[in-house]
């Protein structure tokens, strides 16, 4: 890339989840200088602040797996599998989806050293907290770190903050959950330890055991068929979606009493399965994660908005830049699940329009952030094709820069066919 401009940086990402971490691979690799923001003290997103110990959307639905993700998605699962994890697609027994299992501390050490590779400046524990923006252009963002605040300026921005931070200070306009407030649930996965490795989970039993704790437990389970079960890699631990909790609003009381609750129930829930499962008695809760798992915040403008029609339909286009091939799973009701299957060839098209930011000219999405109606947003809001539309949104604003701020669809399309991903 030819250095035309004088900013710190060609390209700052805001988050460094699957689609941020995905976004300045794509963007270094595109030859852009990239500055990665982080609020934690390490990278990984919901996998690694909730985890979230399953990468969703790097396949499609079948008998077989077929890959729909693959670019710098797959050199992070190459990465694990240098670290000892398996990497491969495995079959959810309660889905039947086909996902990726991960390990929390592997997968920030795998992430750390991709960053490191590409020589990104990664800034952890640190902010967004303000924007400078000059008609439709954003030019500069002031970071709050553990010394104090920094001005950063940048030729090209992404937000990949999974809660619309970066666009929400730059004052796009957004909608909360599904435009009338009303917010797809929260789920706490917890890990259980103490139980045999070979112990397979007896799930009659299990539905059993929820039966009778919901006659006079403290907390009863909505998912009555046991919820989603998982044996780790490496630890064996059992991995259990159970805790699920309606949020009303994005207030930080919101938050505090839900992350309250979700923890009481998780000790509530293991407590029972000590008192009522045979192989259980030495079980003890090992994790919740720092933070509950969150699935909806804000939406902000997008130059186009996915609709459930073209993931159901499985659409696909001559602008698409990255492969949606999760089902819809929505959560509008806690512990509630429910899932539609892509149509066509198994994916639709995220088209590029959808990682565009309405009313600026240098500002791209990736991940949860992207323009979708509330269906298509139980689509595309998954780790999986977060990865694939971050490197879409890291790309497009590096070439963005490269090109003197022009912007040439088909470059960027062969760019990111260049870095192995599939469109």
């Amino acid at each position: 890339m030819t250095k035309r401009f004088e900013a710190d940086y060609d390209v700052a990402v805001c988050g460094g989840g699957a689609a941020g971490v995905a976004a300045a691979i794509g963007a270094a690799k595109a030859g852009a200088k990239v500055c990665l923001v982080e609020k934690y003290g390490f990278l990984g997103g919901a996998a690694t602040t909730s985890q979230v110990y399953a990468y969703c959307g790097l396949f499609q639905q079948g008998v077989e797996p077929k890959r729909a993700v693959a670019g710098v998605a797959a050199e992070v699962t190459d990465e694990l599998k240098t670290h000892g994890l398996d990497g491969e697609a495995y079959r959810s027994e309660t889905t039947g989806n086909w996902i990726v299992l991960l390990d929390g501390e592997v997968l920030k050490f795998a992430l750390d050293n991709l960053v490191r590779r590409y020589g990104i400046d990664v800034k952890l524990h640190t902010r967004v907290a303000s924007v400078a923006r000059t008609a439709e252009r954003l030019e500069a963002v002031t970071l709050a770190g553990m010394g104090g605040r920094t001005r950063v300026t940048a030729e090209a921005f992404v937000d990949a903050s999974g809660d619309a931070k970066l666009a929400m200070l730059a004052g796009v306009p957004f909608q909360i959950g599904d435009g009338e407030g009303k917010l797809q649930a929260l789920t706490m996965p917890i890990r259980i330890g103490g139980i045999d490795r070979d112990l397979k989970i007896d799930r009659a039993a299990l539905q059993a055991a929820i039966a009778r704790y919901n006659g006079k437990g403290a907390y009863p389970i909505q998912r009555t068929d046991g919820g989603i079960i998982l044996r780790l890699p490496l630890s064996h631990d059992m991995w259990w979606m159970t805790v699920d909790i309606p949020l009303s609003n994005l207030s930080s009381e919101s938050f505090t009493a839900a992350e309250m609750e979700a923890r009481a129930r998780a000790n509530d829930y293991v407590a029972m399965l000590k008192r009522e499962l045979p192989g259980f008695e030495g079980a003890y809760l090992v994790a919740t994660g720092p933070q509950i798992g969150v699935r909806e915040t804000r939406h902000p403008a997008a130059r186009y908005e996915m609709t459930g029609e073209d993931v159901v339909l499985g659409r696909c286009r001559d602008d698409g830049i990255a492969r949606a091939a999760w089902p819809i799973e929505l959560h509008g009701e806690a512990g509630k699940p429910s899932y539609t299957s892509i149509g066509g060839a198994g994916y639709c098209h995220v088209p590029y329009d959808s990682i565009r930011a309405k009313g600026l000219d240098n500002l791209w999405y990736g991940g949860r952030v992207i323009g979708a109606d509330p269906q298509a947003y139980g689509s595309i809001r998954v780790m999986g094709t977060a990865f694939a539309t971050g490197q879409a949104a890291g790309v497009a604003a590096a070439d963005h820069v490269d090109a003197g701020h022009l912007t040439d669809l088909g470059q960027i399309q062969s760019k990111l066919r260049e870095q192995g991903a599939l469109i």
